[in-house]
């Protein structure tokens, strides 16, 4: 039991659990566009399905990493962390790009294999990935520096 405590004191009071919940964004809207564009060269409708899938929990895991990365910022940080701002602007755009993208492909399942809809669906892989990207950025430059 010892060791159980010492790890939970440690993900909450020494290092800041942000930094753990940020990499699902991330990796999700990465493999979210890598199966859409696999989906796109295979012409198959699973891998179009696993990056609508990828994309929905990539919303979900944006409220998650947002909800760490602003009480980090206030804990660690005292609510003055480099980039803070921009962060919380970019991943709020994130989170409603994503949502929206999985909310119109949960509504109208046919949007990938429409023509007049396709490209806009598949630049929106493109979009969340390099928000995410940038992201990631701005993250790594509060942790290391510039």
């Amino acid at each position: 039991m010892n060791l159980i405590t010492r790890i939970f004191h440690a993900m909450t009071q020494v290092h800041p659990p942000h930094t753990l919940m940020v990499h699902f964004p991330i990796a999700l809207t990465g493999a979210a566009l890598f199966f859409i564009l696999l989906a796109i060269w295979k012409r198959s409708k699973i891998l179009e399905q696993v990056a609508f899938a990828n994309i929905s929990l990539a919303a979900a895991s944006t409220i998650v990493a947002a909800i760490f990365g602003i009480r980090d910022n206030l804990v660690f940080y005292g609510g003055i962390a480099p980039n803070h701002i921009a962060k919380i602007i970019l991943a709020s755009m994130l989170f409603i790009l994503t949502t929206v993208t999985a909310i119109a492909r949960w509504r109208n399942k046919d949007l990938f294999y429409t023509k007049s809809t396709k490209t806009l669906y598949v630049a929106a892989f493109f979009v969340n990935f390099a928000i995410a990207v940038v992201l990631g950025f701005l993250g790594g430059i509060i942790v290391f520096g510039f």
